[in-house]
């Protein structure tokens, strides 16, 4: 597919002529969303194949769903709606988790991106999984809300429009998470030796692209999950 073709062609451009039959479009839109819902599904997740499994959810959803678009917000708040929401289908099939909240109101994104040397892709491979271990002991509504909004540097008002509940919940999400977080992350802090910045810049990494390359395959199969939610964003 020629990339060039949509280079001036917006996201809500680019679903409608989706819906209007253009074979090439919604690869256009994977193509330009699938590494940042891959890197929220796999955080969300914590494993490759169920987030591999959950962004393809996602996006045979919102392809078989795009008409059901009405513009009422971004189209990648929307199909980061599903995408979240298809990870937590998933997540709320684990069992219950059981950690104690304690009284703590350091953001997460403090532990999330410790400062290390380039010379540690190993060290920091073995940080990555003790924190996406950490994750997965949370409930996954706060799961969800922390790796939006401490993860992948989310507005609190964003995420809410992602997740479809009031700005207040995601606030009292990320708190209640990262007060059950911190406990199991205090280790990481120590390690850290000094924290010079307490207000650090949240740039991230970018994560590897999401298996699939071009667009959601087998989109003529048999039937998948509705759509939660899509399209009326409010």
């Amino acid at each position: 597919m020629d990339n060039a073709r949509f280079a001036d062609i917006n996201d809500q451009d680019l679903l409608s002529q989706h819906v209007a039959g253009d074979p090439d479009a919604f690869g256009e839109l994977v193509r330009r969303h699938r590494d940042r819902l891959w890197a929220v599904a796999l955080r969300t997740l914590g494993d490759r194949e169920e987030a591999a499994d959950a962004v393809q959810d996602a996006l045979v959803s919102a392809f078989r769903a795009a008409h059901t678009f009405r513009g009422q917000s971004a189209v990648t708040t929307w199909l980061h709606r599903i995408t979240v929401n298809a990870c937590l289908d998933r997540a709320r099939k684990a069992a219950s988790r059981k950690t104690a909240p304690v009284d703590d109101t350091d953001r997460l994104d403090q532990l999330m991106e410790p400062h290390e040397s380039a010379e540690a892709p190993a060290e920091r491979q073995d940080l990555h999984r003790e924190l996406l271990a950490a994750l997965a002991t949370l409930p996954a509504e706060q799961r969800a809300a922390l790796v939006l909004v401490d993860m992948q540097a989310y507005p609190v008002a964003e995420a809410a429009r992602i997740l479809d509940v009031p700005t207040g919940t995601v606030k009292s999400r990320c708190a209640r998470g990262r007060a059950r977080l911190l406990p199991l992350l205090t280790h990481l802090r120590n390690n850290r030796g000094d924290s010079k910045d307490s207000s650090m810049e949240r740039n991230r990494t970018p994560e590897p692209s999401v298996p699939p390359a071009s667009g959601p395959r087998d989109l003529g199969d048999s039937d998948t999950a509705t759509v939660k939610g899509g399209g009326g964003l409010v």
